[in-house]
């Protein structure tokens, strides 16, 4: 993944992030590597998932990029991670309140149950309702045909699938799907 970011770094003109999926350390061990903006992880929580027990350790990912001199990072932290099931018991908000009090999050993220799967919009208003000065992101799920809905509740979205040819994840970007998208984006801006 460094290698891949630095032969085409010079080429990036945006703000861009890294995840090393379900790696939070390793996901900031990339962003002192590669000098990106953001990291976009699962930092907080424990999880069952069709690949074992899942326990993030957001304290040790975070002091490790510190110690590499990027405490600058901003942390997009996903609280509701795909292809899992939370064990821990607390709402949604609350785990949400207490990765905003762990630290100063970028972003806070809410996922549907698996990639291209909405997040329930009960769970973006819970959640921004109990950080309204956090900025929130639906991080998966959202359409064409749902962005602007979304964009009522959420702070912004994280879209992948939908900007795919024929819609599929494992395609490549379809141009005229993004810049429709991108239309839809701004119209509901304005409105």
């Amino acid at each position: 993944m460094a290698h891949a970011i630095g032969a085409l770094r010079s080429e990036i003109t945006v703000p861009f992030g890294v995840n090393v999926l379900w790696d939070a350390k390793s996901s900031m061990a990339f962003a002192v590597a590669t000098g990106v903006s953001f990291v976009r992880e699962i930092m907080t929580g424990t999880y069952a998932s069709d690949m074992g027990l899942w326990n993030p350790d957001a304290g040790a990912a975070l002091r490790y990029g510190d110690r590499l001199g990027r405490s600058d990072v901003a942390v997009l932290y996903n609280i509701s991670a795909e292809f899992t099931h939370s064990l821990d018991r607390r709402s949604l908000a609350d785990r949400a309140r207490s990765a905003a009090f762990s630290s100063i999050p970028g972003a806070i993220l809410v996922s549907g149950t698996i990639t291209g799967e909405a997040a329930a919009m009960s769970d973006l208003e819970e959640v921004k309702k109990a950080l309204p000065d956090t900025p929130v992101l639906a991080n998966t799920g959202v359409t064409h045909a749902t962005v602007a809905d979304t964009l009522k509740i959420a702070d912004g979205v994280i879209v992948g699938s939908p900007l795919k040819y024929d819609g599929h994840t494992w395609k490549a970007v379809d141009p005229d799907r993004a810049a429709e998208f991108m239309r839809i984006v701004r119209k509901a801006h304005k409105d």
